[in-house]
């Protein structure tokens, strides 16, 4: 089978409208989680991270649309218009869609939202992209919980392996909204302080929302400066409970053996690991039994829900996209909030961002149902 590439990129976050900013300010080690006291979306004082919406509306007006969008609509199109003009390649028949995102357009449901509520079925998403790019083909909508981006960026390389297509771009967004944070809230799983994945003081999630893209293509031609070959990815899904992960790490085990059986290499050529890490007791406690299992306790690992707080559907996109970069730079980002551990089983979790040599890297996610991926990326050779 020919690489798969993962090129051209954009984040576009509280932190700014493209990759680059996001990644200077994790270099800082500087968070976009703020305090917020919105009654709109939550009875209490809510710490997030949220686009500004008057930068939002501004850099929308920018495309000249010729319709209203809703805001993830918005968020998507932003980001994907820069990394479609960045690739320079036509949208013809050979070229995909995929879109990742946990609840969509779910704030069509809200009675003072403008939009009618078939807005918040996904195949509207879809075909409201799809339709203002001009892509000859339906964009297909991944919502598989909190691992729709890293599915989505396996998905890409399988339609590609297949010969479905030549390049695949794939967007993922989610908004912070009432109906998202109450259902956290009633898990009694938010943190009002910023998070702190894999410490003994951590108190629960951060919600936040993104929108990212990026192309993946079998082209070693149209190639960005931080693209990486995909190795090996794997899913598996554990159906131990529909919120709780596996009390023994299973699902997420199996992924990351599987994602490494296929891309041949070892626990010991993982230079690195852009885990899930949510700062919930469960999660954080699961993923640290399942590294051990593995071989990977050792492996330099970090969360960035400590920058952008969880941004669901989109945290495994938006996460790539950074170790990504992190490759390029040969630097360890730290894991923002981490100060002692606090799990049962030991983690080697970056507390300073650090220089240091690195190819390849570990990008896993679990989400609610049971559901794990796990995907392994290598720099590539300059």
């Amino acid at each position: 089978m020919s690489k798969v590439y993962l090129s051209h990129n954009n984040l576009l976050s509280a932190y700014g409208f493209d990759s680059l900013a996001a990644i200077t300010k994790i270099k800082q080690e500087r968070s976009s989680l703020r305090l917020i006291d919105d009654p709109n979306i939550l009875s209490k004082t809510v710490c997030t991270s949220r686009i500004v919406t008057e930068k939002l509306k501004e850099a929308f007006g920018l495309l000249n649309p010729k319709e209203s969008y809703t805001r993830l609509e918005q968020l998507l199109i932003i980001s994907l218009e820069k990394t479609i003009k960045a690739s320079g390649l036509p949208l013809n028949e050979r070229v995909g869609l995929l879109i990742s995102t946990t609840k969509g357009n779910i704030d069509a449901l809200d009675t003072r939202n403008p939009f009618d509520e078939e807005r918040a079925y996904l195949h509207v998403l879809g075909e409201k992209i799809k339709t203002f790019f001009g892509f000859h083909h339906d964009a297909m909508v991944l919502s598989n919980a909190c691992v729709s981006g890293v599915l989505a960026i396996a998905t890409a390389k399988r339609f590609i392996a297949q010969g479905t297509y030549d390049h695949v771009f794939v967007a993922g967004g989610d908004l912070v909204t009432k109906f998202i944070l109450s259902g956290f809230n009633a898990f009694q799983a938010l943190s009002d302080a910023p998070c702190k994945p894999y410490d003994k003081n951590r108190t629960g999630i951060n919600i936040g929302e993104v929108g990212a893209s990026i192309l993946i293509t079998k082209d070693s031609g149209a190639l960005a400066k931080e693209s990486v070959v995909l190795l090996g990815e794997a899913s598996c899904n554990d159906a131990n409970h529909i919120s709780g992960p596996s009390r023994t790490g299973e699902g997420l085990f199996r992924s990351i053996e599987s994602a490494m059986k296929q891309a041949d290499v070892s626990a010991a050529e993982i230079d690195t690991i852009s885990a899930h890490g949510t700062a919930t007791m469960f999660n954080d406690e699961m993923e640290s039994i399942a590294f051990n299992r593995v071989g990977l306790q050792d492996t330099p690992l970090n969360s960035l829900k400590g920058y952008f707080g969880h941004t669901l559907g989109a945290s495994g996109l938006l996460e790539t996209i950074v170790g990504m970069h992190s490759l390029h730079q040969n630097t360890l980002f730290c894991s923002k909030g981490f100060e002692e551990l606090g799990v049962s089983e030991p983690l080697n979790v970056i507390d300073k961002t650090t220089p240091k040599p690195i190819d390849i890297f570990l990008k896993t996610a679990s989400g609610f149902g049971g559901c794990n991926t796990a995907a392994i990326f290598k720099k590539v050779a300059e």
